[in-house]
């Protein structure tokens, strides 16, 4: 049954499997393996980043294509939420028809671009994405009737998912709606990484990777590249739209520098290459490292520098403002030791 849900892809890997299931565990008990809105917040962040990175490495990973408006379609399922939670009130219907017509905007916008783009070569592909996405996030930004612009939009969601709702108390936790709200993000963001697994396991994600490793093969054999790519990328930005109506309901707020700013793209790139490029379980660890050390590196640099206070020198590297430095080197050793990803040293580490 396990193997059926993995879709026969196996982390082939001793510790990448335990790494998995601890992560698994963690995600799965949140709410009561770490009590506290920071921790809650942090894991809700992995689940939806976790899809979100999924859904860029079936593009990037498993295609070969380089696109940089990933946060354009993941930013258009959030401001449906946003818009449809606004205008029609606090409810379940808004949010579905919110994540829905979010969902339909971005995979048409998708096919748009990937018709009369996807002819071109890799590097003018992404510039003309870069473009696009660079001209919606000045449109919402301008459009402050609509979009809130640059203050973004506050909507209510259903009481049953905000911390006024109250159930009970189970293991010493109090049950309120923000924990039912956790599990509604989740149990999504599970169903969505199971089904991109599928994908890229299934007939059509092997073409995927047999145009990635040679285009001109794949015509010669029968295949349309472009209609494939299309469709990958019609499907990639669905998904993504899908995490960004997720990452509105957890949120209650978006804006243009909560969904549609390029600093969420570059996190999205490192995390792909952190986990491994190509491997869906790659997204996980990506994700999963990448929010921890965004959310708890500052902590720990502040722990260390009090404990090397009296060290000469060393308290001012690790100076809690530093942080970013720090995480930029983090990066580095990661891309030096694991040129593969985590994901794939893992696996060669097996093979070997």
């Amino acid at each position: 049954m396990l193997v059926k849900l993995l879709s026969g892809d196996k982390p082939n890997s001793v510790v990448l499997t335990i790494i998995l299931l601890i992560i698994l565990v963690c995600l799965a008990l949140a709410p009561f393996l770490f009590p506290g809105v920071r921790s809650l917040e942090t894991a809700a962040r992995i689940c939806i980043f976790i899809v979100l990175v999924a859904s860029y490495d079936l593009l990037l990973g498993y295609t070969g294509i380089v696109s940089f408006a990933h946060t354009m379609f993941f930013g258009l399922g959030a401001y449906g939420v946003a818009l449809a939670s606004d205008h029609l009130g606090r409810g379940f219907g808004p949010l579905l028809l919110g994540t829905t017509l979010g969902a339909l905007a971005a995979g048409v916008l998708a096919v748009l671009i990937g018709l009369f783009s996807l002819r071109v070569r890799a590097i003018f592909f992404a510039m003309i994405t870069l473009a696009v996405a660079s001209a919606v996030a000045v449109l919402v930004s301008q459009f402050s009737t609509i979009t809130g612009g640059e203050d973004g939009l506050n909507y209510s969601i259903p009481r049953a998912l905000t911390p006024a709702f109250r159930l009970g108390e189970i293991a010493g936790v109090k049950i309120n709606g923000k924990i039912l709200n956790y599990y509604l993000i989740f149990f999504c963001s599970g169903a969505l990484f199971l089904l991109l697994l599928r994908i890229v396991n299934s007939p059509f994600g092997r073409v995927l990777e047999a145009i990635r490793e040679n285009e001109f093969r794949a015509e010669a054999i029968g295949y349309k590249v472009v209609w494939y790519r299309t469709a990958a990328t019609c499907l990639s930005a669905a998904v993504a739209a899908l995490a960004g109506s997720l990452f509105a309901i957890w949120l209650r707020y978006v804006g243009p520098d909560t969904t549609l700013s390029f600093e969420i793209m570059l996190d999205i790139l490192l995390m792909v290459v952190i986990g491994g490029m190509g491997t869906m379980y790659g997204a996980v660890i990506g994700a999963t490292i990448f929010v921890l050390a965004q959310n708890y590196l500052q902590n720990l640099m502040g722990v260390a520098e009090e404990a090397t206070a009296n060290l000469p020198l060393l308290p001012h590297f690790l100076d809690p403002d530093r942080w970013l430095m720090w995480l930029g080197v983090l990066f580095i050793l990661s891309v030096y030791f694991f040129p593969t990803g985590i994901v794939g040293r893992l696996r060669a580490g097996r093979q070997g």
